[in-house]
């Protein structure tokens, strides 16, 4: 019973629902990009190993800590250098709907792929993504056709399924940052094989990376953009041929 003169207490529930409530765009947006920054996401990156595999076999990425090693020159000499900084510029190409820079950045990741199983994966990512993206209406009709007709390497179908949510440049490329970290850390449980407290050791140094590789992308002029990675490229040309291998590159 209520003291008189006393006013009346706020329901609980009301304080928290107007404290606690995200805003719709921006808890959308973290939702997609979570979505497809999923290993579940049916794109099939569980299925390759990008060179990793061919370094184990060599000698090169054979232990927890040389194989964490790798994979961190991985993101700082490749991935931030080529896909990342590609992605930074396809987001705002979509967004401002220019086809034209949307096919050089494709064609661009499509020339520098230094062996055919590298250039394999980023085709069948992109085109799997795509045929997601007909399923979910992430994209617009017309978008989606804008890219197949490219037809699409992966960094370019992502950046089409980022750029249709409110999502940032920047949450963005640490998205398909991380989701590469997570494949990659499972590429390492298996070919090196490693258990999974190891993995995750390999995985929480590429997280704390992350940041700074993004960064480093989004800051990276068209001219300086670059894949040159001699020993990744040779690694993969004899995984083509590897005896008894687990993964597709």
């Amino acid at each position: 019973m209520r003291r008189s003169g006393t006013p009346p207490r706020q329901p609980i529930t009301g304080i928290r629902r107007r404290r606690q409530a995200p805003a719709p765009a921006r808890g959308g947006s973290l939702l997609q990009l979570m979505w497809l920054a999923s290993p579940a996401l049916p794109v099939g990156g569980f299925s390759y190993s990008e060179g990793l595999e061919a370094a184990v076999d060599s000698g090169l990425a054979a232990t927890e800590a040389s194989a964490s090693d790798w994979l961190l020159d991985q993101l700082h000499l490749s991935l931030a250098r080529s896909d990342l900084a590609v992605l930074a510029k396809a987001m705002g190409a979509w967004r401002r709907q220019d086809v034209a820079q949307l096919r050089e950045l494709n064609d661009w990741v499509l020339q520098t792929r230094e062996s055919s199983e590298l250039r394999q994966q980023t085709v069948q990512m992109g085109r799997s993504l795509l045929e997601w993206l007909r399923q979910h209406d992430n994209a617009s009709a017309s978008d989606i056709e804008a890219c197949a007709q490219l037809p699409p390497t992966y960094p370019v179908a992502f950046a089409l399924a980022a750029s249709a949510t409110q999502a940032g440049v920047r949450d963005a490329l640490l998205a398909f940052a991380f989701s590469w970290a997570e494949n990659m850390m499972s590429a390492a449980i298996k070919s090196v094989p490693l258990g999974q407290s190891a993995g995750h050791r390999i995985l929480s140094r590429l997280a704390e990376a992350i940041p700074v590789a993004v960064d480093q992308a989004m800051s990276t002029p068209d001219r300086e953009r670059q894949a040159f990675t001699p020993m990744l490229a040779i690694l993969s040309a004899q995984h083509e041929t590897q005896y008894s291998r687990l993964f597709r590159s």
